[in-house]
C-alpha cells in the first residue's frame, strides 16, 4: 500500500509494514502489565494495590520477583518501544519534531523495561539497584512527557492525536509527581502507568487505522 505524502508540513504515515501488529503489541503490553500486577499481587495477602508501589513485587528477595519483572516491566516496555518505533517508521516525511518525539517515546519504553532489569533492593532502598530503578523511573516519565509534547507540536494535521497524547502525559506527570502526597502511593503510581499505557494503545490504534 503506498504511503500518504505530506501536504503542507503535515504528517505522512508510510505503509511499510502491517500496522495491525503494533496495535496487538500495545494491547498485549497493557494486559501483561495489568495481569501481572493483579496476579502476582494476589499471591501476597499483605500486599495492597492501593498503598504499595508496583515495583515491590519485583524487589530482590521477593518470591517470583524475576518472573514479575519480566512480565510486568521488561516485556511490556519492549512492546511499547516497538509500537513507538513502528510509528516513527511510518513518519518518514513528518516534521523533525514529530520524528524526534517518536524516538523519545521509544526511549520511554526502553526505560520502562529497565525498571525490571534494575529491581528495588528490598533490604536497602539506597543500594545501587534501587538507585538505578529510580533513575529509570524518572527517565521513563521525562521521555514520555517530552515525546508526547514534541509529537503534538510536529503533528499539526492530526490535532486530536496530539491532544490525546498530551492528556495522557499530563495524567502521568500529575500522578507520578504531585498526587502521591494526596493519594495513596500505590493508587497514584498505577494511574500514572495507566496514562502511559493508554497513550501506547492510542498509537497502536492510530497505526492500525492508517493501514486500513
Amino acid at each position: 500500500m503506498p504511503a500518504r505524502r505530506r501536504k503542507g508540513g503535515t504528517l505522512a504515515w508510510g505503509m511499510r509494514k502491517p500496522h495491525s501488529t503494533p496495535r496487538h503489541a500495545a494491547i498485549a503490553a497493557a494486559l501483561l502489565f495489568a495481569g501481572s500486577v493483579v496476579g502476582f499481587g494476589a499471591l501476597f495477602p499483605v500486599f495492597s494495590q492501593l498503598t504499595h508501589p508496583v515495583a515491590m513485587l519485583g524487589a530482590t528477595g521477593v518470591p517470583r520477583a524475576p518472573a514479575f519483572n519480566l512480565l510486568a516491566f521488561i516485556v511490556p516496555g519492549l512492546l511499547s518501544a516497538f509500537v513507538a518505533y513502528a510509528m516513527r517508521d511510518a513518519m518518514a516525511d513528518a516534521r523533525w519534531t514529530a520524528r524526534l518525539g517518536a524516538w523519545a517515546l521509544v526511549l520511554a519504553g526502553l526505560a520502562f523495561s529497565l525498571q525490571g532489569v534494575f529491581p528495588l533492593d528490598s533490604h536497602d532502598l539506597h543500594a545501587d539497584g534501587s538507585r538505578w530503578h529510580a533513575v529509570m523511573w524518572t527517565f521513563w516519565w521525562i521521555a514520555f512527557a517530552s515525546g508526547a509534547a514534541m509529537l503534538a507540536i510536529g503533528e499539526a494535521s492530526r490535532r486530536g492525536l496530539g491532544i490525546a497524547m498530551l492528556s495522557c502525559a499530563a495524567t502521568t506527570l500529575l500522578f507520578a509527581l504531585a498526587m502521591p502526597g494526596l493519594l495513596p502511593v500505590g493508587l497514584s503510581q498505577r494511574i500514572a502507568f495507566a496514562g502511559w499505557f493508554l497513550a501506547t494503545l492510542l498509537l497502536g490504534a492510530r497505526l492500525s487505522r492508517s493501514a486500513a
